[in-house]
């Protein structure tokens, strides 16, 4: 038997309430995602530089998923996910930026 212990076993009460949390933020979701339905989702490099054919590419690309009927949800930062919901939103469509911290990409 593997002797090896996990996280889980040093679950504390509150590690247990965030559970709670996380679970809330993700009924949340559900709850809104009904508003940006279709959509279709973006991520992208953060570094990508509006000059770059990448961006463009992505910034047209969001353009035309909105004149096609669909809304774009993204991350909330620069770079590929600027792009996307720029041009969403450039279109007069939804536009949805999901933020969340990665420490590579706050540069």
């Amino acid at each position: 038997m593997d002797d090896k212990q996990y996280l889980v076993d040093e679950l504390n009460v509150k590690d247990t309430w965030r559970m709670f949390h996380i679970l809330a933020e993700f009924v949340e979701g559900f709850e809104v995602m009904p508003e940006v339905y279709p959509a279709v989702t973006i991520f992208g490099s953060a570094r990508c530089k509006p000059q770059s054919k990448t961006y463009k590419t992505t910034h047209r690309l969001s353009r035309l998923l909105v004149e096609n009927g669909f809304n774009v949800i993204s991350g909330g930062g620069p770079g590929v996910m600027e792009a996307a919901n720029r041009g969403a939103s450039e279109a007069g469509g939804k536009s949805v930026g999901l933020h969340i911290h990665l420490p590579s990409e706050q540069k």
